[in-house]
């Protein structure tokens, strides 16, 4: 079953696929990690199908930081005929959400478009931040925070990040997402692949194990969250790409 909204955070959520979600031109930069880093600071999964598990700690999970951060790429463009030749970084609003479920069925969205936040004390025991809109600031751009405390009552979470505007190419986006469990080193998730012209990509997907935690790569792209729901199964009702 589930969870009920209200209307008017549905009715604002049906725009995600036409509209600039105005939350700002986000660079992504600040958090953002070499997928070359060789320091030994941090874990990667670079290839789809790609997982890392771990145990749960005597006593449980701390809560646990799920971060995004892109690295947006410099374009090079030609005027007419070639003769002159200019750079500039895109423009992209790029977004953090996920999809829930819990261990008794009850299944939602965590989004920032539809004002979808959720709430860390209560169910489902998941909360959105807000942007850092410049990209530039210290420390995470967007992230998920998980009562590491509840995660035996959650049965899976599906992570992903979307485009509301600019440019609909991956490969110049480049998103990653970081798994931060404390007493563990972090874990990024990179993309193993790149697409263009689809909205939505699916990075990773957590899973409970036995009240651990399994983590996949899973680098898949859709046009929207109705596609994107219909793959993993979640059976949520959606009206143009977003939840209702």
């Amino acid at each position: 079953m589930s969870d009920i909204k209200s209307s008017e955070s549905m009715r604002k959520a049906t725009e995600s696929r036409a509209d600039f979600s105005g939350r700002g031109n986000a660079l992504g930069a600040a958090g953002y990690i070499n997928p070359d880093d060789v320091s030994g600071k941090y874990d990667f999964i670079k290839r789809a199908g790609e997982t890392m598990s771990f145990s749960p700690p005597e006593g449980g999970f701390k809560n646990i930081k799920i971060a995004a951060a892109w690295d947006v790429q410099k374009i090079k463009k030609s005027s007419l005929f070639g003769l002159i030749k200019t750079t500039h970084t895109a423009e992209v609003d790029l977004d953090l959400g996920c999809l829930y479920e819990m261990q008794d069925g009850r299944r939602g969205a965590i989004q920032a478009f539809g004002d979808m936040f959720g709430d860390l004390k209560e169910h489902p025991f998941i909360r959105l931040s807000g942007d850092e809109r410049t990209g530039a600031a210290e420390g995470d751009d967007e992230y998920i925070v998980v009562n590491g405390q509840k995660w035996p009552e959650i049965k899976r979470l599906l992570v992903y990040v979307y485009i509301y505007k600019g440019a609909m190419d991956w490969s110049q986006v480049r998103p990653q997402i970081q798994v931060r469990i404390p007493g563990e080193q972090p874990l990024v998730v990179t993309l193993s692949s790149h697409m263009k012209n689809l909205g939505l990509c699916v990075l990773t997907e957590i899973k409970n194990v036995r009240n651990g935690m399994m983590v996949e790569n899973y680098t898949e792209y859709f046009p929207g969250h109705n596609e994107m729901d219909r793959a993993y199964g979640f059976g949520l009702e959606w009206a143009d790409g977003a939840k209702t």
